[in-house]
């Protein structure tokens, strides 16, 4: 019935450190993720959090846009990835003149929220 998408690109958190959290609320209703990731005392959990509650927004607005009911306690976490964003490679001097190089990683973190009945799932 109701399908909604949320992206967030080039967040500064590694993408296994990503994926530890999205793993967490994969299959589960949407309220419940977002009380898992509130109280979640990973550091990506924060913009997760966001991106959930943004997704149940816009299954809002879409909702609103084709004049249908949406009961948010409906909403499930259809699907949830991560995948690995631009790295940003930096230098730190080392001993003798040399020169160490540090990856800053990124992710992109897309989350999918729908109804039980749009993918054939139950209550």
């Amino acid at each position: 019935m109701v399908q909604s998408i949320a992206r967030v690109k080039h967040i500064r958190v590694t993408p296994q450190k990503a994926r530890r959290v999205v793993d967490l609320i994969r299959g589960k209703q949407a309220q419940e993720a977002l009380a898992i990731l509130k109280f979640a005392p990973q550091s990506a959990s924060e913009p997760v959090y966001k991106l959930v509650a943004s997704a149940i927004a816009n299954a809002r607005v879409k909702a609103d846009a084709s004049n249908s009911y949406l009961d948010e306690q409906d909403l499930v976490v259809h699907r949830a990835y991560v995948d690995e964003g631009t790295t940003l490679k930096r230098f730190q001097p080392r001993a003798q003149g040399r020169a160490f190089r540090i990856n800053k990683r990124t992710s992109h973190i897309t989350v999918e929220l729908a109804t039980p009945d749009e993918f054939g799932g139950t209550k």
